[in-house]
């Protein structure tokens, strides 16, 4: 099955094929750093990151660009209020954004450029505009002609006669028409400004994304990614503007993630409705927040709440202690985190000429074909993870067998695991160095220990001893989840 993406410019799913052949060049909307940014945020930047991590699984060669916005009305806002210099708040919350995306397991992109560093291209951008007549000048602002661009609305399935209806809302004198964005502000008191030919000031926030696009990924971009929030007016912006001046498409595929919501509602600092990514670490895992964020499609609403976060804990609890009960059985001529072919170990031990059972085998190479067939459906994450945690049932089953003839061999064991372990770092829910984090480290050896005391018991029939384990665990805010593919536990 080929990679097939939605894309959002044709509101259907597209085979993915990229302009040059093993190579994709990726644009992401990075955040605009007047504050930390909050888990909603999150699930939009994390899931550039498994697009990234994906592609490059199946053998691409990706060029990653997310970029800083550190220059824009909230951050002069904040700053005006703190009393600070705009570009110190910025480089505070640049800081910050890092940090809390390194704590998150998002890896760096390959450049992440400032729009206060692209003055030049975004002043050369404008002025090409100008020369173009798609923009105009008026007392210091440049203003982009809406209806001058024939497809205007296009990636929002908006037209025109809509747009002017809601722009009435505010009616600026400057303008041609009250549809038309800022390119370029002129300079007010206590605001940052660059000098420009058409005098001090600073550039609109659209503009910045197109400048920046352009310089380091070229006139025409594979895939360009964001958030739903961002896909009126940002993204319908930025088409206008490149397209107008290189006569070229901006971006192939259009990729927007929809919101995390809160109680049926958007999250957002608007709605102040939001926990900053960094305070939810100090609760949760990482990888139980990515497994969180990860467990619906990034196009569906995912809903925001304790229980479902404590669950993804005991879901990751459960795979974590999967993978380290057979880590040892990994041969040492390959490391997960270096295997980005599709070939499975079953295949790399075949070649080997060694005697596997088939049973566990099969079901290797079938979580495989599961996991890919759904990442390979636009990023499917959600069956992606029921494929890994079939697997990871399978497994404990076998596991449980106290008959050697039923015991997997350790070449099974050695299959499942780089299976396990290369699936779950594409999806970042498995740390190869740090599996178990924390007080976790002697917890969970414990509950294993005690489980299987459980499960010998029940084997034996012996249900009082069963019940007994059961009843002083949920004295110890420990719930026990029995299931046919073994007893999960979470606490309370």
């Amino acid at each position: 099955m080929s990679l097939k993406i939605y894309n959002s410019l044709s509101q259907q799913l597209e085979d993915f094929v990229p302009i040059k052949k093993d190579h994709v060049t990726m644009y992401s909307c990075g955040p605009t750093v007047y504050d930390y940014f909050h888990i909603g945020n999150a699930r939009t930047f994390l899931v550039s990151d498994i697009i990234r991590r994906y592609l490059e699984y199946k053998g691409y060669r990706v060029r990653l660009v997310q970029n800083l916005t550190d220059i824009d009305d909230k951050i002069i806002h904040r700053a005006n209020e703190q009393g600070v210099d705009a570009a110190q708040l910025a480089q505070q919350y640049i800081d910050g954004y890092f940090a809390d995306s390194e704590e998150l397991g998002i890896r760096p992109a390959d450049v992440h450029p400032c729009a206060t560093d692209h003055i030049t291209e975004i002043i050369d951008l404008i002025r090409n505009l100008i020369q173009k007549g798609y923009a105009y000048e008026s007392e210091g602002d440049i203003y982009y002609r809406v209806t001058r661009f024939e497809g205007y609305g296009k990636l929002s399935n908006r037209n025109l006669e809509d747009l002017l209806a809601g722009a009435r809302v505010e009616i600026n004198h400057r303008k041609e028409d009250p549809r038309d964005f800022d390119l370029w502000k002129a300079v007010k008191p206590d605001e940052p400004w660059w000098d420009s030919p058409w005098g001090k000031g600073r550039p609109g926030w659209h503009i910045e994304c197109s400048a920046m696009a352009i310089k380091h990924l070229g006139e025409t971009i594979d895939i360009h990614a964001g958030g739903q929030d961002l896909q009126f007016p940002h993204h319908e912006n930025e088409i206008a503007q490149s397209e107008a001046v290189t006569g070229k498409p901006f971006a192939r595929y259009w990729v927007h993630t929809a919101f995390l919501q809160v109680n049926g509602g958007r999250m957002g600092k608007s709605e102040g409705n939001f926990i900053f990514i960094r305070d939810a670490l100090k609760e949760y895992t990482p990888e139980t927040i990515r497994h969180f964020l990860l467990s619906a499609h990034y196009r569906h609403p995912l809903n925001y709440n304790q229980h479902s976060l404590a669950e993804s804990r005991s879901a990751v609890r459960r795979l974590q202690n999967c993978i380290s009960r057979i880590q040892q059985y990994s041969p040492p001529d390959v490391d997960p985190r270096l295997v980005t072919s599709t070939q499975s170990k079953a295949e790399l031990i075949r070649e080997n000429n060694q005697l596997v059972d088939s049973t566990l085998t099969e079901t290797v190479d079938q979580m495989r074909t599961s996991f890919e067939s759904a990442m390979d459906d636009d990023f499917n994450t959600a069956s992606a993870m029921g494929a890994v945690y079939t697997l990871v049932g399978q497994v404990n089953r076998r596991l449980q067998h106290s008959n050697q003839v039923e015991r997997p061999t350790e070449v099974e064991l050695g299959q499942a695991y780089q299976a396990l372990a290369t699936t779950c770092q594409i999806l970042g829910i498995y740390n190869h160095d740090k599996s178990v984090a924390g007080d976790d480290l002697l917890v969970e050896p414990l509950m294993n220990l005690i489980l299987e005391l459980r499960q010998s018991a029940r084997q034996r029939k012996d249900w009082e001893t069963a019940d007994q384990i059961r009843n002083q665990l949920a004295e110890l805010s420990i719930e026990l989840k029995d299931s046919k593919s073994g007893t999960t536990w979470q606490q309370q």
